[in-house]
């Protein structure tokens, strides 16, 4: 048992995602409203740093050689014009919060009906096992089945695949926007990303062992406390329990190792992408302020870069941790088949 559920497989499998998928067809109409909400989020999101730049090098910094696209709906009275952006601005936002709303309700409703059916699957089909079968298999891993890969499956759906399609379209915008902005500072922003990249590399080999020994000690666990509970009689008539707490403890204290290590992995790959972010903003504030002091870039550009710099590495830290929910997802939708 304990080498079929170090099986991690690949983080991305077409077979068994075509196969998850098929769960998801009497739900089509709340997957397609959650994606259609998630596309309109992402375009809301990097929307505002572009009426911060538009408000300072309109109304604050007076660049009369800037244009934007807003110019026809603003105001040429500064005061006029900021609340106009203000506005739409907050409207932006408020938008943006009942997107999020309608994405997070229908995918995690979504996410327990794909567990109800699935769940209900599995039963029906343990029902129909021949009873050989249950002789060869420990309780403990079947319940490992129903409850923990029926989660991680659930995990995927509602916080995987879903958010990656959100930080993909936000950095999609924020690339693009920053390079038609100013392809210099942008390019300036991006020479962190190596770094990053290997950062994340390191992390996520770190996480997946991590993983792998979780899964391998909550499998045992679980067969352990089966075996223990069902056999506590045997146990008591010759005196075991003291030998059997040994025995489970060891099994608890691996679980308990192994979540400490992720832990670390996190604690330590988070902070190293904030600075690193951080590094890309003060790079940001030398040259795009070297080049406002010296008139080749406005005032209103390197307000802008400072906040797309900021969000541009949000993305990129999800993105690391959605790559482990999806390999998990897929590991334990290799055994549940």
């Amino acid at each position: 048992m304990a080498q079929e559920e170090e099986i991690l497989g690949k983080a991305y499998d077409s077979r068994l995602m075509r196969r998850l998928l098929t769960y998801l067809g009497p739900y089509k109409w709340q997957v397609a409203i959650a994606l259609v909400s998630i596309m309109i989020k992402a375009g809301l999101d990097v929307l505002g740093p572009f009426l911060t730049k538009t408000a300072v090098d309109k109304y604050l910094a007076h660049n009369a050689g800037t244009r934007s696209i807003l110019d026809p709906w603003l105001s040429s009275r500064a005061m006029t014009g900021i609340a106009q952006i203000a506005a739409l601005y907050l409207g932006t936002l408020v938008f943006s919060f009942f997107c999020e709303f309608l994405q997070t309700y229908y995918m995690q409703w979504t996410g327990q009906k794909v567990m109800f059916d699935l769940r209900s699957q599995i039963f029906r089909h343990l029902q129909r096992m021949h009873i050989g079968f249950y002789d060869k298999n420990p309780v403990g891993r079947l319940v490992t089945r129903v409850t923990t890969d029926v989660d991680a499956l659930n995990e995927m759906f509602t916080a995987g695949v879903v958010s990656i399609f959100e930080d993909v379209f936000v950095l999609a915008g924020i690339i693009a926007i920053m390079m038609r902005m100013n392809w210099k500072l942008a390019l300036i922003t991006f020479a962190v990303l190596p770094v990053i990249f290997w950062a994340t590399m390191i992390f996520r080999v770190k996480v997946r062992d991590s993983y792998r020994r979780i899964r391998v000690a909550i499998a045992r666990i679980n067969s352990y406390l089966q075996e223990a509970v069902s056999g506590m009689l045997v146990l008591q008539l010759f005196n075991r329990e003291k030998r059997a707490f040994r025995q489970f403890s060891d099994i608890n204290a691996t679980h308990m190792e192994a979540f400490k290590d992720a832990i670390m992995a996190y604690a330590v790959y988070y902070p190293v992408v904030e600075i690193l972010s951080a590094v890309a903003v003060a790079a940001i504030i030398w040259f795009g302020g070297s080049d406002v002091i010296r008139g080749t870039a406005t005032l209103g550009v390197l307000v802008a870069f400072m906040q797309y710099a900021q969000r541009f590495f949000r993305p990129i830290q999800d993105l690391s941790d959605k790559y482990n929910i999806l390999q998990g997802a897929m590991a334990s939708s290799e055994r549940i088949f």
